[in-house]
């Protein structure tokens, strides 16, 4: 049962890699999701569950288990440094909680760079 369910995840990220642009449905039209939009969706970047964003009304119910995104720019000056984070946090802390959203294709390449975006903008 084990192997099965390796399977289906590989099987996941597989299909989640092949995705196409980063869209979403908007009035039957589909529109370019933003960094902001991918890292509150819970089920892409999901940056919500442990993350506050301070001063923006739809991080309502954010978390507080890791760092609160402030002063991003000043705590992450290089942007490479924020994206090698976001792509795998586990080279820098090996027992981090954060999930390697790279490595493990759990984003795509672009949807790194616009979260990296959005959060350095903080």
């Amino acid at each position: 049962m084990k192997n099965k369910s390796s399977i289906l995840t590989v099987l996941a990220v597989v299909l989640a890699a092949s995705a196409g642009p980063v869209m979403a449905a908007d009035d039957g039209k589909g529109k370019e999701l933003s960094g902001r939009d991918i890292a509150f969706d819970n089920k892409k970047g999901n940056c919500l569950s442990c993350h506050a964003v301070p001063n923006d009304p739809k991080a309502v119910a954010a978390g507080n288990i890791a760092p609160p995104f402030i002063m991003m720019k000043e705590r992450y000056p290089d942007r490479a440094k924020l994206r090698a984070q976001i792509w795998d946090s586990t080279q820098a802390n090996p027992k981090t909680a954060m999930p390697p959203f790279g490595k493990h294709r759990i984003l795509s390449e672009q949807e790194i760079d616009l979260v990296v975006d959005f959060v350095q903008s903080l």
